[in-house]
């Protein structure tokens, strides 16, 4: 399981009409502090980035379960009500979880929870997908998962 942190990183951007623009972009990086995350944003963010950059805000996000995808290029917040039966008084009670998901539509992610929805025996209603400004994410041993994964 992630403990994710979302960074954000402040930096001069070089425009399409040679301007330079300040921005500030969103990264997901996996740690277990907030100190260790600023320092792996640091480290992976360093080679993509020339000149000089800032962390302006590192703040803990939940996600019970990421999915990602080598083709998807945006990535997805999707809010699933996890459906129970309370035996007690026979109500249904709904609990709350938010899954990231990397797809390259919005249609795309929602199929992507499904096919993951339909291996368990959880019943479950999608009550929002959207789209986040996460520009990239850096989970521990990325490359061992992506080989996992292919």
């Amino acid at each position: 399981m992630y403990n994710w942190f979302e960074c954000k990183i402040r930096y001069e951007k070089m425009l399409e009409t040679g301007m330079r623009k300040a921005v500030t972009e969103p990264y997901l990086v996996d740690a277990l502090s907030f100190t260790e995350a600023e320092a792996r944003i640091i480290e992976e963010i360093k080679p993509f980035l020339s000149g000089e950059f800032s962390i302006s805000d590192i703040k803990r996000v939940k996600y019970t379960e990421s999915f990602f995808n080598e083709t998807g290029d945006r990535y997805y917040k999707v809010r699933l009500y996890f459906i129970t039966l309370d035996e007690k008084n026979g109500s249904e009670k709904k609990t709350a979880v938010n899954m990231l998901v990397q797809s390259s539509s919005l249609k795309e992610a929602v199929e992507i929870v499904e096919t993951e929805m339909k291996k368990t025996m959880i019943d479950y209603a999608i009550a929002a997908v959207t789209e986040t400004a996460i520009m990239d994410v850096f989970p521990y041993g990325g490359e061992q998962d992506k080989t996992e994964t292919e």
